[in-house]
This record gives structure tokens, C-alpha cells and sequence, in this order.
């Protein structure tokens, strides 16, 4: 394949990808090793993202058809870089590269872009530490039974404190 067609296909890769994504955010690897890379690149997968090193030249032009995502992002685009996509839930994807962050110090948050919105470094973090749709899900379940778990240990007592009131005047009048 001629270099072009690679460059060609790189571009597109990125454009399709930031089309794509709930969230982008910009990150600088330089002085990761391959393994922690590998890891981060398992522990993104596990929740619908993906870490893309591409070349500032090829990114640069793969964001001129992004309007929001060029201004937010192409001024972050200077030493080594590379694009980390959230394509479902965007606060597992921050979750995981702030824990990356917090761990490895060769890690670096830069920015962030979501829903046309520039994120910093202490946006994606905080992003990071919100609860995620599942446990969401179970505050929210929790919240709705226990009214019902309230009312039945109420109906419940009632029986309970006659049994225990019959069991005292028995203890009495023996």
C-alpha cells in the first residue's frame, strides 16, 4: 500500500471516529511502556473506548472536518499524542484514564471534547469519579423499593406486637 493510501486511511479512521464518539479526549503517552499502553488499551475496550496514537500532521487534518472538535482540540495537538474515543458511556472512558492518570505518571490528560463542550484535565477527573449508568441504576431501584420495604415491615409489626403482648400475659399470669 502506497504511503498515501495509508495517510488516506488514517485520516478517514480518525474523522469516523470523532464523528462516532460520545466524548474525545487528548492525551499525552510519552513514557509509557508497552505493557501499561496494552493495559490501558484492554481497560478502554472493557468499556466501549479506544486509544488511537495517530501524528499531529494526520490529526490536525482528520479535525479540519470537525469544526467544534478542531477548536477544542488541535491547539493540545504539540509532542506525543494520542486520542482516547468514548463510544458509549463516556464517564467509564474518563473513569478509566483518570485511574491511568492517577497510577502512571508518564500518563498526561490534556483535554477533553463532549456534546461541543471543552473539558479540562480536572473536568475529565471529576467526570471520572461520577457513578456509572449501573450504579446509577441500583440508587435508583433502591430508592423505589423502600418505601414498599418500609410498608411492609409496618403491616408486618402489628401482628408481631400482639403475639409478643399475648406471650406477656401469659408470662403474668403463670
Amino acid at each position: 500500500m502506497l504511503a498515501k493510501e495509508k495517510k488516506s486511511l488514517e485520516i478517514n479512521a480518525i474523522s469516523k471516529s470523532l464523528t462516532e464518539a460520545n466524548a474525545t479526549f487528548l492525551v499525552d503517552f510519552k513514557g509509557m511502556d508497552v505493557s501499561q499502553v496494552t493495559k490501558l488499551r484492554k481497560d478502554l475496550s472493557s468499556c466501549e473506548g479506544k486509544l488511537r496514537v495517530t501524528k499531529n500532521t494526520l490529526a490536525r487534518i482528520a479535525l479540519k472536518d470537525h469544526k467544534e472538535s478542531n477548536e477544542v482540540l488541535s491547539s493540545g495537538l504539540v509532542g506525543t499524542n494520542a486520542f482516547v474515543f468514548a463510544y458509549n458511556e463516556v464517564s467509564a472512558v474518563a473513569k478509566v484514564i483518570s485511574k491511568c492518570s492517577k497510577s502512571v505518571e508518564a500518563f498526561k490528560l490534556k483535554k477533553g471534547i463532549m456534546e461541543g463542550q471543552e473539558l479540562s484535565s480536572a473536568q475529565i477527573i471529576h467526570l471520572g469519579s461520577l457513578a456509572s449508568k449501573d450504579e446509577l441504576r441500583s440508587q435508583l431501584l433502591s430508592l423505589l423499593t423502600t418505601p414498599a420495604t418500609q410498608l411492609v415491615r409496618t403491616i408486618n409489626e402489628v401482628p408481631s406486637k400482639f403475639v409478643r403482648v399475648l406471650a406477656a400475659k401469659k408470662d403474668n399470669a403463670a
